[in-house]
């Protein structure tokens, strides 16, 4: 959500940063409303002053026994109140209306987000690892003999439709194992706190990081209103809604494992075949929750914590600096970390780290107050993948690949395999 005294105090600067992301201005429709909305605050407090300077007349009238004016200061007495009441119901149309406007709009970048319109204009920043000279053309990870019995997408269709997946054995071990090894790497070694979180959430947790209003048919929503989350960031993040954290708790850092759900309402005919773009998947969610002064720093660290686990994993992975036309709605800069698939003989985007500013803050009301100050200010919230379980489950499939048909495993994974070492061509892990 934007702070509308900034919008009022600099409009010409609001739509400028609009305009980089690709946006026609608004700020004079935005100041508009909130002029109407004001205008109307002031005649209901206006109203009301009268109303109470007429109701302290009206005793005097009576004991004195003027009974003309006692009637005429009765009547503007009642008319004042009809006229609050509808003031009031004018002013919150207004309110609503320039809520609903402000929650469509998206966050603003930063000022070091380089310009561009779409995902040929990031800029690359690390490149890590070198792709691996298989010597015989590359399988993507659904057509590998090791996984054939191991994904199973026609009987997912039967049950569910399409963009599921039922995995079983060696698959589905695996898949389990890299979960926990993210999980016991970002709480050991990353100094976050592990958190157990609720799928299903109301729309205040929704709203509170940007999926609602917006974005609606891109998540599901059960028929008593639950919504289910298209990612723990929306559960973490909410932790700390509606709150006035002390200086010294900051910054928190939080993890988490869970399902997630998305309609993927806008791919269609993307990624249709394998595991890469699913309904239901599975994610180890990184959310920071920072002082302004800090957050920078904070989508640093939260970007080396994701890429130390592909690092870990011996996967090469390439880091590049959205543009201003490819940043997501809540996002001030953003991260994303593409890992290669030799399948496709591409980098994928398996990590996506984003610093919001106090945008999500502001529509959660979530602040902190310094040491020494009275007045509250809003934090800094972060959040990044670390990393997309199902996308690192085919990045390890397909850069583990053998001529043979088996896939060798990262040594990292060993001791969460139970020393296993590779799945062999009949889908066996050994």
């Amino acid at each position: 959500m934007h702070d509308i005294r900034l919008i009022r105090d600099n409009p010409n600067g609001f739509d400028a940063a609009l305009a980089r992301r690709g946006l026609a201005p608004l700020s004079s429709k935005i100041i508009e409303i909130d002029t109407l909305r004001r205008a109307k605050i002031t005649a209901a407090e206006t109203a009301l002053a009268d109303r109470n300077a007429a109701s302290k007349q009206i005793g005097a009238a009576k004991s004195q026994g003027l009974k003309d004016e006692f009637e005429r200061l009765r009547t503007l007495v009642a008319n004042k109140k009809n006229e609050i009441g509808i003031l009031e119901v004018q002013a919150k149309e207004e309110d609503e209306r320039l809520q609903a406007l402000l929650g469509t709009i998206p966050n603003l970048p930063h000022d070091e987000v380089p310009e561009g319109t779409n995902e040929d204009d990031n800029v690359e920043i690390r490149i890590w690892g070198t792709p691996v000279e298989l010597g015989f053309t590359p399988k993507e990870h659904y057509e590998l003999t090791a996984t054939k019995g191991g994904m199973d997408f026609e009987t997912a269709a039967k049950l569910s439709g399409s963009r599921f997946v039922i995995m079983s054995g060696a698959v589905a071990r695996l898949h389990r194992a890299l979960a926990q090894f993210m999980i016991d790497t970002h709480t050991t070694e990353n100094g976050l706190m592990e958190v157990n979180t609720p799928v299903l959430v109301r729309d205040e947790a929704m709203h509170g990081t940007g999926q609602l209003p917006k974005f609606a048919e891109d998540s599901y929503q059960t028929t008593n209103g639950w919504w289910l989350i298209p990612t723990s960031e929306v559960t973490l993040t909410n932790l700390v809604s509606d709150q006035i954290l002390d200086e010294e708790s900051l910054p928190r850092r939080y993890t988490a494992h869970s399902l997630c759900f998305r309609s993927e309402a806008g791919s269609a005919g993307r990624d249709t075949s394998g595991m890469l773009r699913q309904h239901q998947f599975e994610k180890v969610e990184m959310v920071s929750v920072t002082k302004p002064e800090d957050s920078l720093a904070e989508l640093d660290r939260m970007t080396d914590c994701a890429q130390k686990i592909l690092e870990k994993l011996e996967l090469p992975y390439r880091t590049v600096v959205l543009c201003t036309g490819d940043m997501g709605f809540g996002a001030r800069k953003t991260h994303d970390i593409e890992v290669w698939l030799p399948g496709q003989s591409a980098y994928r985007e398996i990590s996506s780290c984003s610093v919001c500013g106090d945008f999500q803050a502001r529509r959660m009301n979530t602040r902190f107050k310094r040491v020494g100050e009275k007045k509250p200010e809003f934090v800094h919230t972060l959040n990044g993948s670390g990393l997309a379980v199902g996308r690192c489950l085919i990045a390890v499939l397909e850069n583990g690949q053998q001529e043979d048909g088996s896939v060798s495993l990262p040594k990292i994974l060993h001791p969460w395999l139970g020393g296993k070492t590779h799945i062999t061509a009949e889908g066996k892990m050994a």
